[in-house]
């Protein structure tokens, strides 16, 4: 996975994002993972908002997609008004015909350090509370969940539940930690060492 080069999206890659959102919710579905994406929720559309406002990352192998994110710098919807100490990673996808195992940690990884080389001290995501695979996932890796959002809008179905986490990528102390508005946090978190 050493091979794995990374580059901001263009309109040129707004099918193939698309695809890759649609894939990966096909295969939840296969795997009981219900409720979580659906195919056909997201289009170009979204991808190109989404472009317009943070960030879209492709990773790619060997002149293939491999994988893609996106990376907010702001989610008022799950988080509440915040000062710019955090990046929002959403849509965490990997292409499962192309992607050696364990790609989807190398995205994430990614994720964290384009966030902690632009001055932002966590990295944040949610995951659908009901979804205890992908909260494990993340509590894998590194992650802690500091509280939970029921009703946070979806794109084109009805508001859901969910677990918020959050990961130290920069030289923030437990002091400085700022959580969102009437959450509590459940973990304490320590400050991570990048290299």
């Amino acid at each position: 996975m050493n091979d794995l080069r990374f580059r901001l999206a263009e309109e040129a890659d707004l099918a193939t994002l698309v695809r890759l959102r649609d894939d990966a919710a096909h295969w939840m579905i296969a795997q009981g993972i219900t409720g979580q994406w659906q195919p056909g929720q997201l289009d170009e559309d979204h991808f190109r908002r989404t472009m317009a406002s943070g960030e879209v990352w492709l990773a790619e192998a060997d002149c293939r997609v491999a994988g893609a994110w996106e990376l907010w710098w702001e989610d008022e919807d799950a988080w509440g008004p915040q000062p710019p100490v955090a990046g929002y990673v959403h849509r965490l996808m990997v292409d499962r015909s192309n992607a050696q195992p364990g790609t989807g940690r190398v995205l994430l990884r990614a994720a964290e350090r384009r966030i902690a080389a632009l001055g932002r001290s966590f990295v944040r995501l949610d995951c659908l509370s009901g979804n205890t695979r992908l909260n494990s996932y993340y509590l894998d890796a590194g992650y802690h969940v500091v509280g939970h959002k029921a009703g946070k809008p979806q794109p084109g179905g009805a508001p859901k539940s969910f677990t918020l986490l959050e990961k130290a990528c920069g030289p923030a102390t437990v002091a400085q930690r700022l959580r969102p508005e009437g959450h509590t946090a459940s973990h304490t978190v320590s400050a991570d060492s990048w290299a």
